[in-house]
């Protein structure tokens, strides 16, 4: 099974602190690295996890608050000056690309760079490895989650192909694609000997308030890193700026049936008590980590 690995590059709301970056993450899956947000010094974190930029494919950006967005410019200019070669696509919500226009027009570009800005919402990429998604959340501004969507894989079984004494062969590529053969004038079946490997599922959600739509969005995720910017006790301000707490996170994950969920985008008035925010979370759902600056997370 390919690995998938996450990075937090940037694990801050909207003041960082001493420990905590501005809002970047990073997913690694087979050629695709694929950046969630980028935040202030974004391209300063690659250099300290030891990340070459020059090796990011995509982009997606949940909405167009400072926190999430102003390492665009540094970043993007760093790669032209390392000669980036690919056309880097940038993916963010509807109605929104005359902020990323805005970004391109306020400073001295040198160099060039190939981008590609779209704006998405429901399956916007699709290969024969994975899909994404992009949903809506209730923010202050327009706000997309996400979603990286391994497909389904058919994998043979090893002790049964050895019984069946098959030699090296195109055959074999058949029955993992799913097609019966003929051997030794003998039909096999591809049910017979392979068996489903359920893709796994990771979501993003960052700035929100709660919604019970975030359920269905993020059902069964292996894996949901979500925004946790303020602890319960102070569930007003939270509602007031819409972001989501600590609780509010751990009953989306319980109620979604996700597998774990990664706390991050949390507030610098808890620099002291970081173990509380996580204790306060485990309570509602037991599989529940808080991120910090330049961890990884393998699935």
């Amino acid at each position: 099974m390919e690995k998938i690995k996450i990075t937090f590059l940037g694990t801050s709301d909207s003041i960082p602190s001493k420990s905590r970056n501005h809002t970047s993450i990073l997913l690694s899956y087979k050629n695709e690295n694929i950046l969630v947000d980028c935040g202030e010094g974004t391209q300063r974190q690659f250099k300290i996890a030891k990340i070459t930029p020059t090796k990011l494919t995509k982009i997606l950006i949940t909405h167009w608050h400072g926190d999430h967005i102003l390492g665009i410019p540094g970043l993007l200019q760093t790669l032209a000056m390392l000669n980036y070669n690919k056309t880097l696509n940038i993916y963010i919500p509807k109605g929104t690309r005359h902020f990323m226009e805005s970004i391109m027009r306020m400073f001295v570009f040198v160099g060039k760079i190939k981008y590609n800005i779209q704006e998405v919402e429901g399956k916007f990429i699709e290969n024969s490895s994975f899909y994404l998604e992009a949903f809506p959340l209730k923010h202050t501004t327009r706000c997309n989650g996400y979603s990286f969507i391994e497909k389904d894989k058919l994998r043979i079984n090893k002790e049964k192909l050895s019984r069946l004494k098959l030699p090296p062969s195109p055959l074999i590529k058949k029955l993992a694609q799913g097609q019966d053969i003929i051997f030794n004038n003998k039909k096999i079946s591809s049910k017979s000997i392979t068996y489903k490997q359920k893709g796994r599922k990771i979501s993003f959600i960052l700035d929100t308030s709660y919604s019970k739509d975030i359920i269905k969005y993020v059902e069964n995720s292996n894996l949901l890193i979500s925004e946790s910017t303020f602890m319960n006790k102070d569930e007003n301000i939270a509602q007031e700026h819409k972001h989501l707490t600590t609780k509010q996170a751990a009953e989306i994950a319980k109620k979604a049936k996700v597998k774990d969920l990664v706390l991050t985008h949390i507030s610098q008035r808890y620099e002291a008590k970081l173990k509380d925010i996580e204790k306060e979370a485990k309570r509602f759902f037991k599989n529940t980590t808080l991120a910090k600056d330049l961890q990884t997370i393998t699935i």
